[in-house]
């Protein structure tokens, strides 16, 4: 029964009247003021509603998702209806008129014939030769061929040429909508501007031509490729604002070309796309007066006055010998460098608010929502805004990470400092706090030790009890998803009588066939198995991993680079010289580095990263030996489950992407960090420094 429905379904012809009913139906199920993105009015849309005639909700739903895929997508579904309507009645429009089933074929040229009639006799004969030199080949062959032989080939053409005339102009006269939306887009487009590099490659070709005239495309390519990063500051600044200017009158020049031609529809947004890249509008802020990001904390501070007079010392080595002296540094001298970092901060905004206020509006929502500023902003976009709301939105029911002793201190007394001293800032006040748990005796230190060991207790106790919990969603069974997938056609036959429909529903299945019930009991069999996966992965130790948090394991071995070029980026990374590019654009001046580097010196990066791997690889064993049986196999368990869960969200991207709770985490973490940075304990300062380099890498 169910496979001759699905047949049905698919043989069902759609006129274009019966579309634009569908389309009529789907406005009238929508809400009047429909502001949401068109995929959630989609999923949330009644589609037994929308079921007309002798078209069920099922099929509705299917030819809607086919019509869909044809259309530009807008903002809400009721914008897309109307793109929908528009498509149906003319479904060539805009589209290259190539694709039209009536539009003519353009006759082949005269050598093109020539190399279709030969070229299964010349393969036959040179089965080595590659299609490229077949090509070369009777390139030349057509080239040596007499006028005579030449003649009956152009003959050919000229009579198809005349042919396709003909078929053209009757095209014209059946579709002249068409071919009047394709001559007013093609015809006087206002060209696109260059960008900065384009401008000066067009420039300097036209320089390298005038020396070397029979130079190549591939010649110039070649000799200009890698000029352009190693251009200064000052020429690059030149060709920045003749893009700029060039930008500037396009978007003059298409708003009125907009209004000349609505058909093209066609937003402010689509003529605005800046043609400069991240790095590109850096150097033009900093040229007009952007102050540079001052350093996060007094450390930073030290670490970069210091680095630069270690020019002569190598760079995996210049951390090790910052964290070194910052440790031999008296607290007062430390305090100091945080002073004049918290006065570089201060300098920092009031040197902003003087750069914005010298710019545009746009330019200054441009410079307000670009990442990674240090500038002080409240409202939404701020960071500790969108920690707020993944905390708001973070599940309650999901335990906790337990804190440290140290934090319930710090937590217990900030409120009484705060009020004490409100003219301190919140990351001082931190650095007090830590200063004051360290001088606390360890009498008094034991009621804080005693609260986290409770709260570790609670925290495992309750992720013993998640474990043992069931996942949300239940299997169906066959019947379940069979009845889920007719419930809408039953409904109408029977008036939206739910108790009659699924009597009606209910004694259909009795009577199927198996040969009918076949495909459902499959289906029902897929969900057990995603119902016993989810069970698994919930009670897995290694579950974390699912909701997108790292698992610890005392003692384990920090993995090396995999290879030269991983080696290279975490020595660029480390020595700070690109600290003053955002991270993209310094990944990108990483690997332009690498590019230039000598093979011999790849050559050293690699065998650094081999020594290391098989470093890793002792140690890995050692660590591992040290591990009891159930120990190894938790170990063992996590990594196989962390592979599976970045392989199932796409791989590296996967890494990118953090779970709200681990939001929370990370914001704990920089609260310690700051903590214990003025710890007078050796090891916790290495511990922080270690931590920020691998955060980095």
């Amino acid at each position: 029964m169910n496979g001759a429905m699905e047949a049905t379904t698919q043989d069902k012809v759609w006129a274009q009247d019966d579309l634009l009913k569908l389309l009529e139906a789907m406005k009238l199920a929508l809400p009047q003021k429909d502001l949401t993105k068109y995929k959630t009015s989609e999923s949330h849309l009644d589609w037994t509603k929308v079921a007309f005639n002798s078209f069920t909700a099922e099929m509705c739903k299917q030819k809607w998702s086919e019509v869909s895929k044809e259309i530009r997508k807008f903002r809400t579904l009721s914008e897309l209806i109307f793109d929908a309507q528009d498509y149906i009645k003319n479904p060539y429009k805009g589209k290259k008129l190539k694709k039209h089933p009536d539009f003519p074929k353009k006759p082949l040229t005269p050598y093109f014939r020539f190399f279709m009639e030969k070229r299964a006799k010349y393969a036959k004969l040179h089965p080595e030769m590659s299609n490229l030199d077949l090509t070369k080949i009777l390139s030349m062959k057509y080239r040596e061929l007499p006028e005579k032989k030449k003649k009956k080939y152009v003959e050919d053409f000229l009579r198809d040429k005349e042919t396709f005339g003909h078929s053209m102009s009757k095209f014209r006269e059946l579709h002249p909508d068409l071919m009047e939306s394709m001559t007013k887009k093609s015809s006087n487009a206002p060209e696109k501007p260059r960008t900065p590099q384009q401008l000066w490659y067009n420039h300097e070709k036209k320089a390298v031509l005038k020396t070397r005239p029979d130079a190549t495309t591939k010649d110039i390519k070649e000799s200009l490729g890698k000029q352009w990063t190693q251009l200064s500051d000052k020429k690059r600044l030149k060709w920045i604002a003749r893009s700029l200017e060039q930008q500037k009158l396009y978007e003059e020049t298409m708003r009125g070309y907009i209004q000349q031609h609505p058909e093209l529809n066609m937003t402010q947004g689509d003529i605005s796309k800046s043609t400069l890249t991240k790095a590109e509008r850096h150097l033009k802020d900093k040229s007009e007066g952007r102050p540079d990001k001052p350093p996060p904390n007094g450390y930073s501070m030290f670490c970069a006055e210091l680095m630069s007079s270690m020019k002569d010392v190598p760079s995996t080595e210049r951390m090790v010998m910052c964290s070194q002296r910052w440790k031999l540094l008296k607290q007062i001298e430390k305090d100091a460098y945080q002073k004049r970092c918290e006065q570089r901060k201060k300098d920092f905004e009031i040197d902003m608010h003087v750069f914005l206020s010298s710019l545009s509006e746009e330019e200054q929502t441009r410079v307000l929502s670009e990442d990674k500023l240090g500038f002080k902003r409240g409202g939404a976009n701020s960071l500790a805004a969108k920690k707020k709301a993944s905390r708001a939105n973070a599940n309650p029911e999901k335990p906790k990470r337990p804190v440290s002793a140290m934090f319930i201190f710090s937590e217990e007394k900030r409120l009484k400092m705060q009020q004490e001293r409100p003219d301190v800032s919140d990351s001082e006040i931190t650095r007090l706090l830590a200063r004051m748990w360290n001088e606390l005796p360890d009498k008094k230190k034991e009621k804080y030790k005693r609260l986290e060991t409770v709260l570790k207790a609670e925290s495992e106790k309750k992720e013993k009890e998640d474990r043992t919990r069931l996942p949300s969603d239940p299997p169906k069974t066959a019947q379940d998803i069979w009845q889920q997938s007719v419930i809408g056609d039953y409904l109408a036959r029977f008036k939206s009588d739910r108790p009659k429909a699924q009597k009606a529903m209910e004694a259909t299945w009795s009577i199927m066939e198996k040969k009918e019930k076949i495909l459902w009991i499959k289906k029902a069999a897929e969900d057990q198995k995603r119902y016993e996966r989810d069970l698994c992965e919930m009670r897995s130790p290694a579950a974390t991993i699912a909701a997108g948090k790292k698992m610890k394991f005392e003692g384990e071995p920090k993995k090396p680079p995999s290879n030269g070029y991983q080696k290279f980026s975490q020595e660029m990374l480390s020595n700070g010289e690109l600290n003053h590019l955002p991270m993209k654009e310094r990944m990108t001046e990483i690997g332009a580095r690498w590019q230039r580097c000598t093979l011999k010196e790849k050559d050293r990066y690699k065998k650094i990263a081999e020594e290391k791997q098989r470093q890793y690889k002792v140690l890995l064993e050692q660590w591992l030996g040290s591990l009891s049986s159930q120990e190894r196999n938790t170990y063992k368990e996590y990594n196989s489950q962390k592979r599976r869960t970045t392989a199932k969200l796409g791989g590296p991207v996967a890494k990118a992407k953090k779970s709200d709770t681990e939001e929370e985490d990370d914001e704990e973490d920089e609260r310690e960090k700051a903590s214990t940075e003025t710890s007078s304990s050796s090891e916790d300062d290495d511990d922080n420094e270690e931590s920020s380099d691998s955060d980095s890498d």
